[in-house]
């Protein structure tokens, strides 16, 4: 019999050009308590992380992260991104970069700890809102298009920033992920929407502009979980 040529499996290995955006999902922040709103940057509800288990969450994710080749860090605006970048900073000597375009969805009304009490209640409102999968069912809400538009303009600015051949971390939010998979994906509005808190996905872009979805919700890391909310 004659030889032929054997070709083994191999890892996965970027394409030449492309980067991957490592996108995590912020820790989990403080409770929503009725009669007490949480501060506003920009019109966004601004809360801290949690003491347990979202401060724990981030150290989580800096064990998970700290040994990979990173190009940069990135966060939002909102400080519950940057509080739980701050362990892999820490780790890394990497000084994080803002992309106030990856803050979280806008949600009207119910910003200031408003959404999450109204979840927490079974609100109608929030019923609608994921039955017809749009933020703008909220009064006052984004619009998954004007959502989307954006947060395609924060990847867009990493991978220019951190250039081809590299990885980034992002530490972003539940929607945001949500939207970015969903738009890698051309799946529905809300396909991707409930990432858990810590949670690590990975978006690689293509030096043509193309997308691609390699993970999706890894919480292998954490050792407390907790879900979508807020």
């Amino acid at each position: 019999m004659a030889d032929r040529d054997s070709f083994e499996q191999s890892p996965y290995e970027l394409p030449p050009g492309s980067t991957e955006v490592v996108l995590v999902r912020h820790g989990a922040s403080e409770a929503a308590v009725v009669g007490a709103r949480f501060p506003l940057f920009d019109g966004h509800s601004d809360p801290a992380l949690s003491e347990w288990p979202g401060l724990g969450q981030a150290e989580c994710v800096a064990q998970r992260l700290r040994g990979e080749e990173i190009a940069g860090i990135f966060t939002t605006s909102l400080r519950r991104t940057q509080e739980t970048a701050a362990p892999l900073v820490a780790a890394t000597g990497i000084e994080p970069q803002v992309i106030p375009e990856l803050r979280e969805v806008f949600l009207g009304d119910f910003e200031g700890g408003e959404y999450r009490i109204r979840q927490g209640r079974n609100d109608p409102i929030i019923q609608q809102v994921f039955a017809e999968e749009r933020w703008d069912a909220i009064p006052g809400g984004e619009s998954w298009q004007d959502f989307g538009a954006r947060v395609s303009a924060g990847i867009e600015q990493i991978v220019e920033r951190v250039g081809p051949n590299t990885s980034a971390v992002g530490v972003v939010h539940g929607a945001v992920i949500g939207q970015l998979c969903r738009q890698a994906t051309d799946a529905r509005p809300f396909a991707f929407v409930h990432s858990d808190n810590g949670s690590i996905s990975r978006l690689v872009v293509f030096e043509d502009g193309r997308w691609l979805l390699r993970a999706f919700n890894d919480i292998s890391h954490l050792t407390v979980k907790t879900g979508p909310a807020g």
